[in-house]
């Protein structure tokens, strides 16, 4: 594949960094060679994105919503392409990609087109002769940065709310896989969207990561990924004072309940545990399950884990793709290697010959909260097996983790499953199923998997500032 350029101003442009390259997960080999953009290319995008949004913000709100609609058609009219790239780009397998990721891009544009001729305000009855009233204006300059699992997506849950709310922004894709959003960035651009409200940035998060977060010119850091990165770039933000959202890491539990059709949920876990290679935040990486119901379970998802497809991320029959790096599959690796040593035992896993970043869905049982297997974020295909006999230890085994991003749980007792629902820190909890999500719910974390919202009205607030007018009256 060919090198690529950042995208400034509606346009192509070569990085003055000059290049670096990305890997090809599925052989290890270079699959393409990217802009490494640095803080001048950071200035020049922010610069642009400022102009565009002194634009856009006056806009005809209908006119807003009837681009951000054909963004999201020509997302669709190029769903092809754009699976492709993802595919090759972070190893996820293509049909996936062509099912889930791309279809849900398009749909964020869609559903926040909608928003964009409904922001308003509202009149308050003060005390006086006075007319008051609230008004929702945009911040600005929206700086994102995004995660390598789903590039596209977790992009477009960024644009497309700030374009709504009237905002520009500038997007720090991740070094590893930066191909579908650049792409996103072109089609965007044919689609009718103004030069200079999506700006695409490649590079190293230590140089135009950095600066973006550091620009004077940016309101507002989006954020999705590790929970280190979040807590630096937290800091890093306060020398300007800028709004921040960070959506981090997670080690959700999954819970089973004797009660529970046990077949179904257990297939179900294989899903939740396993699905785009278990490189999901909110993968059900803790499978907390009932001890009578223990063994049944466990042999469920083992044969599940073994019978899921490994293979080329283009193959449409293949389940389970590689990991997006060398570096990313030995720390996943070093994860498994620490699970035998401190006591687990694999029912499933073990080595993948060949070339590329492979790791077999792997499955522990005998694992225990103090594990580090339980216990800190693997984001790889790695299921850690925990045991409880009551719903009270069941909460305590749950919410034995710093982080708080999802749950689920599997019963036929839909009292139970309030209560738990009740009891489990989380920001989504799901109910007899899991890994759903839909632009019109929002999403996002407690505790060390961070703050703020993503999808749904609730991020509206996320992109806009409220103002309070008085009028003597």
């Amino acid at each position: 594949m060919e090198s690529q350029t950042l995208w400034i101003d509606g346009r192509p442009v070569a990085a003055s960094g000059g290049l670096f390259p990305t890997e090809d997960p599925s052989t290890g080999g270079t699959l393409a060679e990217l802009g490494r953009g640095t803080a001048a290319d950071i200035d020049a995008a922010v610069q642009s994105a400022t102009r565009a949004q002194a634009l856009w913000a006056r806009t005809d709100p209908n006119e807003k919503a009837r681009i951000l609609w054909k963004v999201g058609e020509a997302i669709m009219a190029n769903l092809e392409e754009l699976a492709r790239l993802e595919a090759m780009d972070c190893g996820k397998p293509v049909a996936n990609a062509a099912l889930i990721d791309i279809p849900r891009t398009a749909d964020t544009f869609f559903y926040f087109s909608g928003w964009a001729t409904k922001l308003h305000g509202e009149t308050i009855p003060v005390r006086g002769p006075f007319f008051t009233y609230t008004t929702r204006d945009p911040l600005g300059v929206i700086g994102a940065i995004t995660p390598w699992n789903f590039p596209i997506l977790l992009a477009a849950r960024k644009i497309a709310p700030a374009l709504c709310c009237g905002n520009a922004i500038v997007v720090k894709p991740p070094e590893e896989a930066s191909l579908s959003t650049l792409a996103l960035a072109r089609v965007a651009t044919e689609a009718g969207l103004p030069a200079g409200l999506l700006n695409v940035v490649t590079g190293l998060g230590e140089e135009a990561g950095a600066a973006l977060v550091a620009h004077p010119g940016v309101a507002k850091i989006a954020f999705t990924g590790g929970t280190d990165t979040g807590k630096l770039i937290m800091r890093n933000a306060a020398a300007t004072l800028k709004r921040i959202t960070l959506e981090l890491g997670g080690k959700s539990p999954n819970i089973i309940l004797a009660d529970a059709d046990v077949k179904a949920a257990a297939a179900a876990a294989v899903s939740a545990a396993f699905y785009n290679q278990g490189e999901l935040c909110t993968s059900g990486s803790r499978l907390v399950v009932e001890r009578k119901v223990l063994d049944e379970v466990v042999d469920i998802v083992g044969q599940g884990a073994r019978a899921l497809v490994v293979g080329s991320p283009l193959d449409r029959a293949t389940q389970v793709g590689p990991l997006v790096s060398a570096a990313h599959k030995a720390r996943v690796e070093s994860y498994v290697a620490r699970g035998l040593a401190e006591g687990a035992e694999r029912v499933a896993g073990g080595e993948h010959p060949g070339p590329g970043y492979f790791v077999p869905p792997t499955v522990f049982r005998g694992v225990t909260t103090e594990m580090t297997i339980a216990r800190e974020e693997i984001v790889g295909p790695g299921l850690s097996v925990l045991s409880f006999d009551d719903l009270d230890a069941c909460a305590r085994v749950a919410n034995a983790t710093e982080f708080g991003l999802a749950a689920g749980s599997w019963t036929r007792d839909i009292g139970k499953a309030h209560h738990l629902a009740a009891r489990i820190h989380a920001g989504t909890v799901w109910i007899n199923t899991y890994n759903r999500f839909d632009a019109a719910a929002p999403y996002g974390g407690v505790k060390q998997s961070g703050f703020g919202r993503e999808n749904g009205r609730a991020v509206l607030d996320e992109y806009t500032e409220g103002k309070t007018v008085w009028v003597g009256i």
